[in-house]
């Protein structure tokens, strides 16, 4: 499994991918998700500290999950980014649909 996930005390959904978010799991974080929406949550932070890579289904399955959560009322924030995926976000123009933030600490911080 290439996600994991925790609640911290605040009430925030962290989710953590380990590896890779491409065409092959990105349905596996969709998922979790709308599970956790359906579920009542409406916090999240999506940890990519130990990720190396994103491909473009993997930054479509983000887009549509941000959608899904501010229509629902919710924040999803990104944390952990390496140099490589920042500049992605930038390059997409992603970094201004997404609230980023370099650690997850720093992410949480703010929720």
């Amino acid at each position: 499994m290439a996600f994991t996930q925790s609640r911290q005390a605040n009430g925030v959904l962290v989710i953590r991918n380990d590896g890779q978010l491409i065409v092959g799991n990105r349905h596996e974080l969709k998922d979790l998700i709308q599970s956790a929406l359906a579920a009542g949550d409406r916090k999240f932070l999506l940890d990519f500290s130990h990720t190396g890579y994103i491909d473009s289904s993997g930054l479509g399955a983000l887009v549509t999950i941000a959608r899904q959560v501010r229509e629902l009322g919710g924040e999803l924030r990104l944390a952990g980014l390496n140099d490589d995926l920042r500049s992605l976000f930038e390059l997409t123009k992603l970094d201004t649909l997404f609230a980023i933030a370099d650690t997850p600490a720093q992410a949480l911080s703010g929720f």
